[in-house]
């Protein structure tokens, strides 16, 4: 199974953590590992990965997001 990381523009707080994590773990062949504010990593067993398909799901929930291109998540500040 290959990972990828996504920024995600948006993201605010808990409940964006949640929509985010609902939208991705909803799309078919993807694998939500982590979710944080401002980046997601995702796992899947597709080749190609599905990056557009998490992108296009993302967008659909008011959420911006591209492909990180180091596929590294940098720790994002706690959520209060």
């Amino acid at each position: 199974m290959s990972e990828f990381v996504l920024r995600i523009d948006g993201m605010h707080c808990g409940a964006c953590v949640r929509r985010v994590s609902q939208a991705l773990a909803s799309t078919e062949g993807l694998e939500v590992k982590e979710v944080r504010v401002g980046a997601a990593r995702i796992a899947s067993d597709q080749e190609p990965l599905p990056v557009d398909r998490a992108v296009a799901a993302l967008a659909k929930a008011g959420y911006p997001a591209h492909l990180d291109s180091t596929g590294e998540a940098t720790p994002a500040p706690a959520v209060q």
